[in-house]
């Protein structure tokens, strides 16, 4: 899926991140989370939300490719094979994530902010989110966003929240 130019005001991030605690509050799930380009913008959304700390489990900022190598216990030869922007990425942090954590769930951002390429020839603004849950495997989504850097770590953020949304409703 791309998605170009999407607006995520705060209200609209903060009303997604309170049906989401209110929903893995029903469900009894907790939910923990990977981010890279995001450093930690997707729990902090998750985190105002009152409640929180019930169904949050944490998040590992996996920044660099050391970090999610020794945090999230992914292969080097896999991130250097796929690249450290890349759907497989994605999904082996989220992956990661759940393993090392034990949550219910997990999800996990990685993406290029800008405003400067990392020769990789991946664009600036691509941003892949993917979800794990379980025995269900990891899911991964593209995302393309035209922003300042802070543009795109917030509207991604916003999107990480929204994309557990999507996976806790089509899984019940």
């Amino acid at each position: 899926m791309s998605e170009d130019e999407e607006d995520s005001p705060a209200g609209e991030a903060g009303n997604s991140a309170s049906e989401l605690v209110r929903r893995l509050k029903e469900k009894s799930l907790t939910l923990a989370l990977a981010e890279s380009c995001t450093a930690g913008l997707a729990a902090d959304l998750v985190a105002r939300i009152p409640g929180a700390s019930k169904v949050l489990w944490g998040s590992f900022v996996s920044y660099t490719i050391d970090a999610k190598v020794s945090m999230l216990g992914i292969d080097r030869k896999k991130i250097e094979k796929h690249g450290a922007v890349s759907g497989e990425t994605a999904c082996l942090m989220a992956e990661g994530a759940l393993r090392k954590s034990g949550a219910s769930l997990a999800a996990a951002v990685t993406g290029l902010a800008g405003p400067d390429g990392d020769g990789s020839g991946v664009p600036v603004g691509t941003v892949w989110i993917a979800t794990a849950a379980g025995e269900g495997g990891a899911e991964a989504e593209v995302f393309h966003y035209q922003d300042s850097r802070d543009g795109v770590r917030r509207k991604a953020a916003s999107r990480l929240v929204m994309q557990v949304l999507k996976r806790i409703k089509e899984t019940n």
